[in-house]
């Protein structure tokens, strides 16, 4: 047998093992798809899949939480109305860091709130209105945010559940200029950091 037959010999049998190597690829090719899309699930079921793995997170009860007047103004939420959460804002008159007579009230109801949630922790936010420079706004805010503070420690909470910041003028609730726009800025805010476990 010469080389030419050799060849050809060698070559008509390399076809026929390509041929068969190619019938079993496609073959399981079409047997793979075929077995994927049987076990695919129908796409009716996805939606209810998705909606009844959501229904044990909305039916748990939810922690309390209160973002920062920062976190607000970056959402676009500041000043809107938008919900507050369990602890209000505390008002001040004008240049005032003293803890107002009628916001008592308040701050009694969020001592109670802050002992029946043992694991929350607080930051109270010190504002100011936008008259007066930002240096001694900025230092207005720190006191009205540590005499709250303090006021809470007198109605029985830990100090170390409290933090204070103060954003001064910087973070005003609205842009009016005129009393009711301001007296809406002199505030401290409540900030919970911490959820209560469950």
């Amino acid at each position: 047998m010469g080389a030419d037959q050799m060849y050809t010999k060698h070559n008509g049998s390399t076809h026929t093992l390509r041929g068969v190597f190619l019938f079993f690829i496609g073959l399981f090719f079409v047997v793979g798809c075929s077995e994927q899309t049987a076990s695919k699930p129908p796409e009716a079921a996805v939606p209810q899949k998705v909606t009844t793995a959501q229904k044990p997170a909305k039916s748990a009860p939810s922690k309390p939480s209160q973002v920062s007047s920062l976190e607000a103004l970056q959402k676009g939420t500041l000043g809107k109305g938008a919900k507050e959460g369990p602890l209000r804002d505390v008002n001040f008159d004008f240049d005032r860091y003293d803890v107002r007579p009628d916001m008592r009230d308040i701050l009694k109801g969020h001592a109670a709130w802050l002992k029946a949630n043992p694991q929350v922790r607080v930051e109270v936010e010190g504002h100011c209105d936008e008259r007066g420079t930002s240096e001694y706004n900025l230092a207005l805010g720190a006191k009205r945010a540590e005499s709250v503070k303090r006021y809470l420690i007198d109605l029985g909470i830990s100090p170390d559940r409290l933090s204070t910041i103060s954003y001064g003028e910087e973070l005003p609730m609205c842009k009016e200029q005129n009393e009711a726009c301001w007296a809406k800025d002199r505030r401290a805010h409540f900030v919970v950091r911490a959820g209560p476990t469950t």
